[in-house]
């Protein structure tokens, strides 16, 4: 007999209840203040669920009810309590709420919320093209590539010149030559999987996440392990650190913009810091990118010819 799989309403229950067994494992009862006795043998790493609820302001059978996914009416200052008793960051406290956004609405309302696109308005797909200089790529929630200006392209190359959309994820974790390409392949997978589980948050509806996150599961042991972690992370700004096998170690800065209120598509952009290595290396890059065009345009003039 099959088993049915968990409708996304179940599936976001069990994660608000994993998600927060998880936060409340990192804490004991000593940083948190509470008093502990010499002979309390406890049965959890941190904080039990009494001593948290202790700590939010509420009573245990109210946070038991929240922790199982009951999350229907709750206060924006009870989401403050717990986000301030589990020591939650930014990243964190959002994913908490939209966990129990999602828990707590309508099934119709849930389904109704925008679904991640995997299309590029043309005026964004202009603005890419329109920064020669600069790598830009266009990512969603679920990390497709939809768009890609030429230096990104060859940045990322041959990752991006097959036709788009390509997935980061898979790349990251599917492809051998991760971990030559990312110098700090850990932190690229930690981030990869965060960023995930918070899309997750996000659009539990969307069944290409729900099957991309299966896929992943299943055939790598490197994501399989970072998931059940239930770590989610803002990944806005920071530095990726790349090897490129025509120009060398890459540092490059980068920020990444919502390309609308509300969406979870961003276009990044890849800065380096003036007069270093590295922007010597991508002014180089962009010469050996438009060498390569030029290649593609003459060969494709001469098929023309003949």
């Amino acid at each position: 007999m099959t088993v049915p799989e968990p409708s996304p309403r179940d599936a976001v229950r069990a994660e608000i209840r994993e998600f927060l067994s998880s936060r409340r494992a990192r804490i004991t009862p000593e940083q948190a203040g509470l008093p502990t006795y010499g002979g309390d043998r406890r049965r959890v790493p941190g904080l039990r669920r009494e001593e948290t609820a202790l700590l939010v302001g509420v009573s245990p059978q109210y946070y038991i009810r929240l922790e199982r996914g009951d999350a229907t009416g709750v206060s924006e200052s009870v989401i403050d309590g717990i986000a301030h008793a589990l020591r939650l960051d930014d990243a964190e406290r959002a994913h908490l709420l939209d966990l129990f956004r999602t828990a707590g609405a309508p099934s119709r309302a849930a389904k109704r919320r925008a679904p991640v696109t995997d299309r590029v308005r043309a005026t964004i797909r202009r603005l890419v093209d329109a920064m020669p200089a600069v790598p830009a790529v266009v990512l969603n929630g679920r990390l497709d590539v939809l768009a890609a200006n030429a230096l990104g392209r060859a940045l990322f190359s041959p990752w991006y010149d097959a036709e788009l959309p390509v997935n980061n994820a898979r790349l990251v974790f599917f492809d051998p030559a991760a971990t030559s390409v990312f110098r700090d392949w850990e932190t690229v997978a930690n981030d990869t999987v965060a960023l995930l589980r918070a899309e997750a948050g996000r659009a539990p509806y969307d069944r290409r996440l729900s099957d991309l996150v299966g896929e992943l599961s299943t055939r790598s042991e490197d994501f399989r392990v970072r998931w059940a972690a239930h770590d989610v992370r803002i990944h806005n700004t920071g530095i990726k650190k790349l090897h490129h096998p025509v120009v060398g170690d890459l540092d490059l800065p980068f920020e990444s913009l919502p390309v609308e209120t509300g969406s979870s598509t961003n276009l990044v952009t890849y800065l380096p810091e003036p007069g270093t290595p590295t922007e010597d290396a991508l002014a180089l890059l962009a010469s050996w990118a438009a060498s390569e065009t030029n290649t593609t345009l003459d060969e494709a003039a001469n098929q023309r010819r003949r």
